[in-house]
């Protein structure tokens, strides 16, 4: 009898552990993630005075149906959902409650903007949706401390400024700087960078002007720091902006060093508007690759990206470095995706948001690798020295990492 008993036991013992196991094996899902779909929000400037960007969210979408025709991930196809908000916050807030409140997506990937961001953070974090890989380089995406559901994916514009000042302190040490910088926190960042780069020296910028992004010239404020007799100029601008200023210097003459920010590099968005001719000489930073560069022509990852817009994205500009920048943000996202496995959770995305370890794909700059970790919301956080030769931009220096702390 007791012997029956404790085989009884045993079994129920054999049961409970085998209906646990099970357990622990069943996929977990929270809303916009099941067994074959895993919805996937975005907010792009697809008008406005930022449009230019807009085809980042179109690259963006042609990858991830390149993907679904792979046979998605883990069996699972992405149905991506990107709103426009035309580089308005109050319309950023707007399609982020749709996105989270009616489409009910798992997160919401690369928002543009730092001003639409700054806008939907506290929501995003309320409401405990990941807010993953914004595209902007402002400081305050890298905060796990505060907003732990948002996460950057560029190198941030305090380390980009710390970059260029380590420059102008060693080639040009006598210089004068004058800067033309986007009034928010995009362009706040960046001054403070450079003045935080210049250390001691921050007395060489001898004059700076902010704009508004919606400003239709910025001419006066071209001519102003042309006066200032500054001899280095720096612009913090969207593409529009970047766009006339390289234009306005050149019509004036002036020929200062000439150091733009990396978010406006692009040869078909920005330079070819402004006149190549114009752009010759212009110094900026890079971290992926740029397909006007011809030192690329024969690169595997080039090659493959290429492949992928002529038949994915037929209609995507292949001088536009924007649409690299699409291409590698969704590899990203896809890498954190496939970590997930079946538990699609939004606390495990960003838990495997917050474990990409030496994560590399076809367009990084060599060198370049993708790192996170619960403290470390900062994914890339090294760039590279560029020039731009009149017809494509040529890498100088070493790669280097900006030292802005965790």
């Amino acid at each position: 009898m007791l012997d029956r008993a404790i085989s009884v036991v045993a079994l129920s013992l054999a049961a409970a552990v085998a209906l646990t196991t099970a357990a622990s094996a069943q996929k977990k899902y929270d809303p916009g993630a099941s067994d074959t779909e895993i919805r996937i929000g975005n907010i792009m400037p697809y008008s406005g005075p930022a449009s230019s960007y807009g085809t980042i969210g179109k690259a963006q979408a042609a990858y991830f149906r390149k993907i679904n025709d792979e046979g998605g991930i883990n069996g699972r196809k992405i149905n991506f959902i990107s709103y426009d908000d035309a580089f308005s916050p109050p319309k950023a807030v707007e399609q982020a409650r749709k996105l989270v409140e009616s489409d009910e997506v798992l997160l919401v990937f690369q928002p543009l903007g730092t001003q639409s961001n700054s806008a939907i953070q506290k929501y995003m974090n309320a409401k405990k949706v990941p807010q993953l890989f914004v595209a902007t380089g402002a400081t305050k995406w890298g905060d796990p401390q505060n907003f732990p559901w948002t996460m950057g994916w560029q190198p941030n514009y305090q380390s980009e400024g710390r970059i260029y000042a380590a420059y102008i302190l060693k080639n040009f040490p006598n210089g004068k700087i004058a800067a033309l910088w986007q009034n928010d926190d995009a362009g706040k960042d960046q001054m403070k960078g450079v003045r935080d780069g210049l250390g001691a020296k921050a007395n060489m910028i001898i004059a700076d002007k902010s704009y508004e992004i919606g400003d239709p010239t910025i001419d006066s404020q071209i001519v102003a720091l042309k006066d200032s007799g500054a001899d280095i100029f720096m612009t913090w601008a969207a593409p529009k902006g970047a766009a006339q200023a390289i234009r306005k210097v050149a019509e004036l003459g002036w020929k200062p060093v000439y150091f733009i920010g990396n978010v406006s590099t692009s040869v078909a968005a920005v330079l070819k508007p402004a006149g190549l001719d114009n752009a010759k000489g212009l110094i900026s930073t890079a971290y992926i690759k740029d397909p006007t560069d011809p030192v690329w022509k024969d690169d595997a990852g080039i090659k493959a990206w290429a492949a992928f817009t002529d038949k994915y994205f037929p209609d995507g500009d292949k001088t536009n470095n924007s649409n690299v920048y699409g291409y590698a943000s969704a590899q990203t996202m896809v890498q954190v995706l496939k970590q997930c496995g079946d538990n699609l959770t939004r606390e495990n995305v960003m838990k495997q948001a917050a474990s990409l370890k030496d994560f590399s794909r076809d367009v990084l700059l060599p060198g370049i690798r993708i790192n996170t970790g619960p403290n470390d919301f900062f994914p890339i956080e090294q760039m590279q020295l560029m020039r731009f030769n009149g017809e494509s931009w040529e890498l100088f220096g070493d790669i280097i990492a900006g030292e802005v702390g965790h």
